[in-house]
């Protein structure tokens, strides 16, 4: 088997979304004073490579411990969008080539390399995903996408006031999916048709949760 990590790594001070909690990490115990090592975490639902469930953009909506499980396990499509500017926007005809025979349960994950800028200002002006692209996915049976970026939709800068446009969001979890975001190392999956895993944490009635998804050749 063959395995391609696309998680980047938790850790304090790590970029998140803006205004969501701060990732903190500390030794609550340690080997010389307590004869274990135990460490507290303080992060958000949606620190570091985590899936969206519903309840995220939808009130009501299923939580991360409600998703059915297999949605995040199996075959995945990257589509390669290469060259994006910033907050250019990726749009069907972009991609169709790429997209036209996916069916079913396919996870399709938008490979724009952008994660190269994890941890920077830049990071924030991402390209964004057209919710047409979303629509022809649904359509085609598609219930979950990832992206290598902090967000499908637009990041808005800190000059932004009021709800945020989240089309994208609307679309796929709207109707029972799942976004994966923050995904990385996209670049090393060099076969086609690997099989994907992002697990959340069974974490009841939350919006999401960090996942350790990779990319698997069996």
């Amino acid at each position: 088997m063959r395995l391609v990590d696309l998680s980047h790594p938790v850790e304090a001070g790590m970029q998140v979304f803006p205004g969501d909690p701060p990732v903190d990490c500390r030794l609550a115990a340690s080997v010389p004073r307590d004869g274990f090592q135990v460490a507290e975490l303080h992060l958000g639902t949606h620190s570091g490579t985590h899936v969206d469930a519903p309840l995220h953009t939808v009130d009501g909506g299923p939580a991360v411990d409600e998703l059915d499980l297999s949605l995040l396990v199996g075959p995945a499509r990257i589509v390669h969008v290469p060259g994006l500017r910033e907050r250019e926007t990726v749009r069907w005809e972009h991609v169709r080539a790429q997209l036209e025979d996916v069916r079913g349960r396919t996870i399709v994950l938008f490979r724009t390399d952008w994660s190269r800028h994890f941890g920077t200002p830049r990071y924030l002006a991402h390209p964004v995903l057209d919710v047409e692209i979303a629509e022809h996915l649904l359509a085609a049976g598609v219930r979950v996408l990832g992206v290598d970026t902090l967000n499908p939709d637009r990041t808005p800068d800190a000059a932004s006031t009021g709800p945020l446009a989240l089309p994208v969001h609307a679309a796929v979890l709207g109707a029972g999916g799942a976004i994966v975001e923050n995904l990385t190392n996209l670049h090393a999956v060099t076969w086609q048709d690997p099989l994907l895993s992002a697990l959340p944490l069974r974490l009841r009635g939350h919006d999401g949760s960090p996942v350790r998804a990779v990319a698997m050749q069996l």
